[in-house]
């Protein structure tokens, strides 16, 4: 007897949960590859091995799809944010965990990123972009400046442009290394929080993180 074709294989049988997340995780794969414009419900449905209806019935269109899959991994990353930011510690250290955050899911979660990163289709159809999820994080972030301003008898206001303006370099440098992968990410997060936090008139020649993750035995 010849062996069975692949047209022959039956699906796989999943329950209404798997299948939506099957499909989340397959929308997530291909509008990282290819972007929303380019993605097709047929390849949607061919790539997970469903009939186009399946993915109407879960999320009436490709549009639906998009907007849980951006919804999602912008939540991801700001637990992340909100985790790393919420341990506390010096203005220093939580730059740090910061810039670490966002390389770490670049690294981590490179689709994700690539979702969230990439222009927002022309129909609107996803609150959700890279450029408001920047504006939260850069949020958080001013409460620990504003704090630190009143500490210090600045101008507790400032607070808001700082930490959009250091959130911003973050994010446009994250999106650069996503590219490069060089150098390696402890050592662009030390580059970036030594121009954040000493300034371009107090740049040390050699900055390293005064903080380490947890299981890194350092250099």
């Amino acid at each position: 007897m010849g062996a069975v074709s692949d047209t022959a294989r039956p699906r796989v049988r999943m329950t209404g949960v798997q299948r939506r997340q099957q499909l989340l995780d397959v929308g997530r794969e291909l509008f990282a590859q290819r972007g929303y414009e380019a993605t097709s419900i047929e390849e949607l449905a061919a790539r997970a091995d469903v009939s186009k209806p399946v993915v109407y019935e879960h999320f009436g269109g490709k549009d639906g799809l998009y907007a849980v899959v951006v919804d999602r991994e912008m939540q991801r990353l700001l637990d992340r944010f909100t985790s790393a930011l919420a341990e506390g510690g010096s203005p220093r250290e939580l730059l740090e965990r910061a810039a670490l955050v966002l390389l770490d899911y670049i690294e981590e979660d490179t689709d994700g990123f690539r979702v969230l990163s990439r222009d927002s289709p022309a129909t609107g159809v996803s609150g959700g972009t890279y450029s408001s999820l920047i504006g939260e994080v850069a949020r958080k972030v001013e409460h620990i400046l504003g704090a630190q301003f009143d500490a210090r008898g600045y101008d507790r206001q400032l607070a808001e442009l700082y930490s959009q303006a250091l959130v911003g370099m973050v994010a446009l440098v994250g999106q650069w290394w996503l590219g490069t992968r060089s150098p390696g990410k402890q050592e662009v997060a030390a580059h970036l929080v030594n121009l954040s936090y000493n300034g371009l008139a107090h740049l040390e020649a050699a900055p390293g993180l005064v903080s380490r993750p947890a299981g890194d035995p350092g250099p």
